[in-house]
């Protein structure tokens, strides 16, 4: 089997034996720009997800440096305005720990996919993340303010891991694909509920 098979099946399995991460709906101040803000900063989930996506666009370099988290930054908002309309999205916090698992493998293993492979699966991920937040904005709140703060914060973090990747250099490669398997470990101990 060759490793992007070896990924889709480990993903799969994950995504069906993952239980909800609890870090989503209906938890915290959801009508602010701060708390859109905070809410990426709150939860190892959201940081280590953000964080890999600028870690793996770094380790391919060229256009998927800002391809990438555009893509991600752009689907996230889409599917937030999805939750925010109520419209059902199957899967999404079982979505949201295969995220996890899977950027961290994908950093971990320096898999090298053509710009727009990455940016389908990135969006894929941002899907559910923007899902879940879209659907947690009360009624009686347009959400804007809160999804701008998100929006930002998700940006900063895809910027840390950028230069940190960028930062790292070709010498220092292993230290990233370090912090990518650490990303895929905390996504494991999620799925199984001991982190």
């Amino acid at each position: 089997m060759i490793p992007v098979q070896r990924l889709c099946l480990s993903a799969s399995l994950l995504l069906a034996a993952a239980m909800p991460a609890y870090a989503h709906v209906g938890i915290g101040t959801t009508s602010s720009f701060t708390a859109g803000f905070m809410h990426p900063l709150s939860g190892l989930d959201h940081m280590t997800v953000m964080i890999a996506v600028g870690l793996w666009a770094a380790l391919k370099g060229g256009g998927a440096i800002w391809a990438w988290p555009a893509a991600f930054v752009g689907v996230m908002l889409g599917g937030a305005a999805l939750g925010m309309a109520h419209m059902p999205l199957p899967f999404v916090e079982p979505g949201i720990l295969a995220s996890v698992v899977a950027l961290g493998l994908l950093v971990a293993l320096a898999v090298d996919l053509p710009v727009s492979a990455g940016v389908a699966i990135l969006g894929l991920f941002a899907l559910f993340h923007g899902h879940a937040h879209g659907t947690e904005v009360p009624e009686n709140a347009g959400g804007l303010e809160y999804m701008a703060g998100f929006a930002v914060a998700t940006v900063l973090l895809h910027a840390i891991g950028i230069a940190a990747g960028l930062g790292l250099g070709m010498r220092f490669r292993a230290v990233a694909r370090i912090a990518g398997a650490a990303c895929a470990a905390i996504g494991v101990g999620f799925v199984f509920g001991v982190v």
